[in-house]
This record gives C-alpha cells, sequence and structure tokens, in this order.
C-alpha cells in the first residue's frame, strides 16, 4: 500500500509540473514576437548546427586543456614505465615523453597534429599549471629532507657538498667565456650568463638521488648517509645561491640586488624564527589527533601559498618559498606524511608531467642541427661531468673515503633529473638562456641522469662488489627460508609457516624476512621509521614463536626481479611469497585486463608462445605472483592464506610421480612441528608408482602416528574443515583448477610449491 502511495505521489508530482512548465513556455513563445527570432526547422541545419557545436566545444580552452593532461600523463606514465623497467629513474622516461611530444619528434612527423594538440595559444594555461605543480613538489621536497642530519653528520658531507657546487659552478663560468659570444641571447650580459650556467652545472636532484640510493641498498650505510647528507646541503646551497643569482639577473648588477637579497634575507628569518615556531606549536597541538582536521591542514597549506607568494614579489622565485616552507615544516613524521600523501600524487602524477611537456616543447632537438653544435653539447655534457662527478669523488676522497666510495659519491651527485630542469626553465623565462643553449643543457641534464645508475655498476664491477644485502649470520650449512611478505598479516602467516619447517632445528635454519617497497612511494626523512613500522609486528610474532629471523628491507623499481636476485644470491633453499589477487578477477574488467597485460607484459607473452601460460588459466595468481614464478629459480611456495594460524593439520594430494619432493616437506613438518600429515592418492597415482609408493611407505613406518593414506574416494564430509593447510605442487594446482574441483571452494590455507 505505502509503495503504491509513493506511485501516485510521484506520478502526480513529476506530471503535474511537467505540465505546468510546458504551459508556461508554450504561452512564452507570444514573447518572441517583434525579436527578429529566426526559426531552424531543417534536418540539416539541425546536424550542422550540433557539428558546430561539438567542434566549438572541442575548440573550447578548457576542453582542449584537458585533452591535453590526458594524452600528457598517458604519455608520461607509458615512458616511464619503459625506462623503470631498464633500471633508470622514472622521470628521464617522463622527461623524454615531454621531449617525445613537443617540435623535437611528435612536431618533426606530426606537425599539425602537434600544433592542434599544443597550439601556442594554450601554453599559457600550461605554463600556469605546471609552475602550480612546481610548487607542491618543492613543498614535498622541502619536507623530505631531513635537517637533524645536517646537525648531526654534516662534517664531511658539507666538505663534499660545497666542493661538489664551487667546482663545477666555476668551470661553468668559465664554460660561458668561451660559449657567451655565439650562444647567449642578445642584450644579456655576461654576469648574468655566467652565473645561470655555473648554478645549472652546480645542481644536484635530491629526490632522484635518495630513490637510487634506496633502490641500491645502501641507505643504511655510512656511504649512504654521507651522500645522502652531501645531497641535502647540495640543495638547500644550491637553491639559496639560485635566489641569490635570480635576484642578480632580475636587478642586472651585484649592486643594484642588493635591495632584494636583503628582503630575501629578511625573509628567510622571518620563516625560520617566527613561521617556524609558530607551524610547530600548531604541530605539537594536533600531533596527537587522530586526523589532521581541514582548517589545519589550510593553516599550513596558506602558509605554502603566502610564501611562494612572498618570494615571487621579492623577485627569488615562488619555487623558493615552497622549497622554504616544507624545510621548515614540524618535524613531526605524522605531519609530514600527512602532507606528503595529500600533496605528492596530485603533484607528480598530474602537474610534473605537465612540465616536463611543457619543457619538451621549448626543448627543439633540430636546433643542434650540425656538427659543431653536438660539440659544443658534448663539450658541455664533458664540462658538467668533470665539475660535478670528479669535483665530488675528489672532495670525498680528500676528507678519507676510499676510491670507490669516493667515485659512488661523485656518480651519484652528479645526477641532475628535474631539479636541472627547473633551472633551466627559469633562466629560460629571464631570456638568459637562448633555444640553442638551452636544448643543449636539458640533453646535458638526461645523460648526466641517465649516466649514473650504469656508473655505479661499472664502480661496482670493477671493485668487485655488489648492492644486494645479504645477512652476514647466515651459515652455508643451513636450510635458509626467505619470507617475501607486503602487509604484516601476510607476513606473519609466512612467518608462522617457515617456522614449522625448522621450530625444532633452529641451530641448523634461517629465517629471512624481506620487504620491498616501491623507491617512488618512500622518502628519505621517514625511511628507518617506515622500516621499524614495517617489521614491528613480525618481529613480535617471532618472539611468540621464539624463532630468530634476520631482516632485509629494500626499496626497488622491479620487486619480482629483486626478490628472485636475492633468492639466488642468499642461495635460500625455500622462498615463500603471499598470493596477491586481483580486486578485477573473474569480472569482465579482469578480462579485458588479462588481454591486455598479455599484450604490454614481455614475461606474459613469452610464456604465451611457450606454453607456460597455459599453466595459469584461470587459476587466482596476478601478475606479480606470474612474474615471480618465471623468474625465481629456487624452490618457491607461494601462500594461499585464510588466516593461517597453526600447521597442526596437513593434507597433501598427490597426482603424479613429480610430487615426490613433497615427501620431504612432509617429512619436516612432521620432525620440527609434530604435524599430523594426510596424504590423499588421486586416482591411485601412488598404487601404481614404485618410487611414489617406497617413500611414502618409508615416511610411514618413521612416523607412523603422524602419517595416514587416503584415497580420493576415502574423504568424508567435513575432513577438509579440520585441516590447516593443503600442501601441493604447482602442476598438482594446475590439474585442480583445470578439473574446476570442489576443493578450490573449500579448502583451508594452501601451499603451492615450485620446486
Amino acid at each position: 500500500m505505502r509503495n503504491l502511495k509513493n506511485a501516485i505521489f510521484y506520478i502526480g508530482v513529476t506530471g503535474g509540473f511537467t505540465a505546468l512548465m510546458f504551459w508556461i513556455v508554450s504561452k512564452g513563445k507570444s514573447l518572441e514576437i517583434g525579436r527578429e527570432i529566426v526559426a531552424h526547422s531543417s534536418k540539416d541545419t539541425l546536424l550542422n548546427q550540433f557539428i558546430v557545436s561539438i567542434v566549438h566545444n572541442l575548440e573550447h580552452p578548457l576542453a582542449l586543456l584537458l585533452l591535453q593532461i590526458i594524452v600528457i600523463i598517458i604519455v608520461a606514465r607509458l615512458f616511464g614505465w619503459i625506462f623503470r623497467k631498464i633500471g633508470q629513474p622514472t622521470v628521464i622516461g617522463e622527461i623524454i615523453a615531454g621531449i617525445a611530444l613537443g617540435p623535437s619528434l611528435f612536431g618533426m612527423y606530426y606537425h599539425d597534429l602537434q600544433v592542434g594538440l599544443f597550439p601556442d595559444a594554450s601554453m599559457g594555461n600550461l605554463q600556469i599549471l605546471s609552475q602550480i605543480g612546481l610548487i607542491l613538489f618543492m613543498f614535498v621536497i622541502g619536507m623530505e629532507l631531513d635537517l637533524k642530519v645536517l646537525k648531526n653528520k654534516a662534517n664531511d658531507a658539507v666538505v663534499i657538498s660545497h666542493a661538489s657546487i664551487v667546482i663545477p659552478f666555476t668551470l661553468g663560468i668559465g664554460l660561458s667565456y668561451y660559449i657567451y659570444d655565439q650562444f647567449a641571447p642578445v642584450g644579456v650580459e655576461f654576469l648574468s650568463f655566467s652565473l645561470f650556467m655555473g648554478i645549472a652545472m652546480s645542481i644536484t636532484a635530491f629526490p632522484v638521488l635518495a630513490r637510487i640510493v634506496q633502490e641500491r641498498g645502501i641507505h643504511k650505510t655510512k656511504l649512504g648517509t654521507i651522500v645522502i647528507t652531501c645531497a641535502a646541503a647540495d640543495d638547500i646551497t644550491a637553491w639559496c645561491i639560485l635566489a641569490a643569482v635570480i635576484a642578480i639577473v632580475k636587478a642586472g648588477t651585484f649592486a643594484s640586488s642588493l635591495y632584494i637579497i636583503m628582503l630575501a634575507f629578511a625573509y628567510v628569518l622571518t620563516m625560520l624564527f617566527l613561521v617556524k615556531p609558530f607551524l610547530k606549536k600548531i604541530g605539537d597541538l594536533y600531533s596527537s589527533s587522530e586526523n589532521l582536521s581541514k582548517p589545519v591542514v589550510a593553516i599550513f597549506l596558506v602558509t605554502l601559498i603566502s610564501s611562494a607568494y612572498l618570494t615571487e614579489i621579492i623577485g627569488i622565485h615562488a619555487l623558493f618559498g615552497a622549497f622554504m616552507t616544507g624545510a621548515i615544516m614540524p618535524d613531526i613524521t605524522k605531519f609530514r606524511n600527512v602532507f606528503i600523501e595529500k600533496v605528492e600524487d596530485i603533484a607528480v602524477i598530474l602537474f610534473l608531467p605537465l612540465f616536463f611537456v611543457f619543457t619538451g616543447i621549448r626543448t627543439e632537438i633540430g636546433l643542434i642541427n650540425d656538427s659543431y653544435l653536438w660539440e659544443v653539447t658534448g663539450l658541455i655534457i664533458l664540462v658538467a661531468v668533470v665539475g660535478k662527478f670528479f669535483g665530488s669523488a675528489l672532495a670525498a676522497k680528500f676528507v678519507g673515503q676510499n676510491w670507490k666510495d669516493s667515485l659512488t659519491i661523485g656518480a651519484l651527485m652528479n645526477t641532475r633529473g628535474l631539479m636541472e630542469l627547473v633551472v633551466l626553465n627559469i633562466g629560460y623565462e629571464l631570456g638568459v638562456l637562448s633555444p640553442k643553449i638551452f636544448t643543449m643543457m636539458v640533453i646535458m641534464a638526461l645523460v648526466t641522469t641517465f649516466m649514473t645508475g650504469p656508473a655505479i655498476d661499472i664502480i661496482n664491477f670493477v671493485f668487485k662488489t655488489k648492492d644486494v644485502i645479504i645477512p652476514r649470520d647466515i651459515l652455508h650449512n643451513q636450510f635458509k627460508i626467505l619470507i617475501s611478505f607486503g602487509n604484516n598479516e601476510k607476513g606473519k602467516s609466512l612467518l608462522r609457516l617457515a617456522n614449522s619447517f625448522v621450530k625444532k632445528q633452529q641451530d641448523k635454519s634461517n629465517i629471512t624476512a624481506l620487504h620491498l617497497s616501491l623507491s617512488d612511494e618512500m622518502h628519505a626523512y621517514n625511511l628507518e621509521e617506515y622500516e621499524n613500522e614495517i617489521f614491528h609486528p613480525l618481529l613480535n610474532e617471532s618472539e611468540l614463536l621464539h624463532q630468530e629471523i634476520s631482516t632485509i628491507f629494500k626499496a626497488t623499481v622491479d620487486i619480482e626481479t629483486d626478490i628472485a636476485d636475492i633468492a639466488t644470491k642468499g642461495d635460500y633453499d625455500l622462498i615463500l611469497v603471499g598470493l596477491g589477487k586481483s580486486i578485477f578477477e573473474g569480472s569482465l574488467l579482469g578480462k579485458i585486463l588479462g588481454f591486455t597485460t598479455r599484450i604490454i607484459n614481455p614475461d606474459r607473452l613469452l610464456d604465451k608462445f611457450t606454453g607456460k601460460e597455459g599453466l595459469f588459466v584461470n587459476s587466482p595468481f596476478d601478475d606479480r605472483t606470474r612474474l615471480i614464478i618465471s623468474k625465481c629459480k629456487r624452490p618457491l611456495g607461494i601462500l594461499v592464506d585464510k588466516d593461517l594460524q597453526t600447521v597442526n593439520h596437513v593434507f597433501v594430494p598427490i597426482f603424479n610421480l613429480e610430487d615426490l619432493f613433497l615427501v620431504d616437506y612432509a617429512q619436516k613438518l612432521i620432525y620440527n612441528n609434530n604435524s599430523m600429515i594426510t596424504i590423499i592418492d588421486i586416482n591411485e597415482e601412488i598404487k601404481k608408482d614404485f618410487e611414489l609408493a617406497k617413500a611414502i611407505t618409508e615416511l610411514k613406518n618413521n612416523y607412523s602416528a603422524n602419517v595416514a593414506l587416503l584415497d580420493e574416494k576415502e574423504m568424508k564430509a567435513g575432513f577438509l574443515a579440520q585441516q590447516d593447510l593443503m600442501m601441493l605442487s604447482l602442476e598438482s594446482w594446475k590439474n585442480l583448477v583445470d578439473s574446476q574441483s570442489i576443493w578450490l571452494t573449500n579448502v583451508p590455507s594452501t601451499l603451492i610449491i615450485k620446486p
């Protein structure tokens, strides 16, 4: 009855008011008399009007900007992914994506399309958005700096850092003496040109360097601490020098720039002694709150924007104000985490690619169109490398580092990345750098950043060292298990399982817990705290189990490859990983994504052609697990975790002779954990094979109270519910999946082992 009343009310209201609107519109037609309104009645005219309207909408500045953003993000992420796969920083791929979308590549072959997508009239909007992105990004860079490190460990680092600035700065000024006449824009004084060449040569990309240090696993070493401190000191010093250079360039002479420098000095004092204590008080008041309220977040964001505004008005660029605000943020990890999470994704994913493309459109490789210009470009690269690489290395050697560490510091400090592009764009906007010299310097930034990884590899090869960290306390005669976990709960289940294999043989065994995080999700300032937070639940669990464990923590760009490398180089006897499952599994989108990943994923494409892909058809393996299986050359166990608490009751289905190796794992569980093992003879396979029968008979004779052998038809109702774990081979898993066995819906936690 209630539904009927609602329906009558709905029909009455919508119908009545629709009729009223129609009546008002029909009466309103009489108001058109005398207004010379042209009626369009033909179908062709209506169609033409529709087409004209669509074209007009497509050409609207907002529509064009949105289309540009879509294209830029897709291309930037694609190039970033490609370069990450070849071991280069993602930022290199994104920079090259920007150049590719500019006149150097896209515009060269599809000029009209490139001009249509990026017309000159739209560049203003793109520039403003990219500058907003840079302001947000520089705020994050400032927050990433750990100023406590500078206070506590700055002795040698400051010497190396300042040497790595003054040497390339001087060489840059020297280089400008030889190229000023040919390449400096008309009307630009030598002082302005030379200062910008100097600062461009001496910059270091702190975020790229920090991620490389994390990925190489040296962040805990003395070398890692020194190089991070060097980069932090370099960043602060270089940005202060850049502010002074901008002031001098805008004023024309050093004397006339003193007013700007004095204002900048007053600004810095205000930020340090007024704004910083104010922000710290807010931080102390709200540090215990579970969530930061919007008014508190607004205070910090208004401070950021006000700081950027002031430095822009003073004349030392808004980016310096953003960097300064980040640097004086309260030294409370929670605050920094919140703001980095709120700001970084939108800045890095949305805005920074706009900056790369804006830079790419300015970068015209075609301007370097003869051998002489390429020789000058090579000279610029040579001066940059000699000044930064060898300048830093010699300074490090002077303060007592060995040659290997000194050269590694030099290679890392030579990384320029995004920071170089920021400096170059400022110089270009001030009219100090011509299009040709701008393009040459962008090429230099790409080359010096690109060479960092290979240079470190060569140094490690020459000095016979490896980056992969393996715990030193592992003995060669131990049974070694590596558990690789992503989240804490899965890690604890893996640890409980590993403990069951070695509980009574701890003097002859070792368990190592490995956690890998993507390097672009890590930040140098809270790395140690993040590591402690990750391993704390596992360490607590290990105490409850009375099981000692070693830990490995590493930032990486390729989790699957690093798991396989660490497992191989550590010579582990068993690697245990948790199964990841796609949220789209079984859906139409999942099938579409599965099809596309077969195309863009080289590993899966190879598996398809070699027939290995069939092993995973209809299985719940996600791409990461597939890649780990394909790359790992050591025995691998994949745990399908259903809240595994104990490993007291285990059943092992035997499908064929290849499952013989499972007997060894069953014996370990019996000896170390006193597990009850039920072996299920699928289709009487054990009876058919002498080797299987012999091995299982021997196991039963040795542990008669712990081993039961059943035929599949002897399994009673409720048997699966009584089990803690099913243990089977990868091939047997394939058989279960192919047969669409009812076991798949009723099984407990499952350990799938690839021998």
